[in-house]
């Protein structure tokens, strides 16, 4: 998690509240947080780095959505950090 940025690290903690979110649902709840615009060219690659560590895993829900699932390993690293900030904010 410490190699993440903010943003992917936003990313992460969307997908792991949703069920099954596709692109575009994780690219509308950010907006939400951000209250700004998410361009493609932005959230996608960052969807795919977080694929590529194995902190969310990618499945196809039709020839032209994908959806993101948080991974054992995305949810341990969600843990670790939790507990990681508890010791400073407590």
């Amino acid at each position: 998690m410490d190699d993440l940025t903010g943003f992917q690290r936003d990313l992460l903690y969307v997908i792991a509240g949703a069920d099954e979110p596709s692109g575009q649902e994780v690219k509308d709840e950010v907006e939400k947080y951000y209250n700004s615009e998410i361009n493609h060219g932005r959230l996608y690659p960052n969807l795919d780095t977080l694929v590529n560590k194995a902190l969310v895993e990618k499945g196809q829900l039709d020839r032209r959505t994908n959806y993101y699932a948080i991974s054992d390993s995305g949810l341990e690293q969600i843990e670790n950090r939790r507990e990681w900030e508890q010791q400073y904010i407590e």
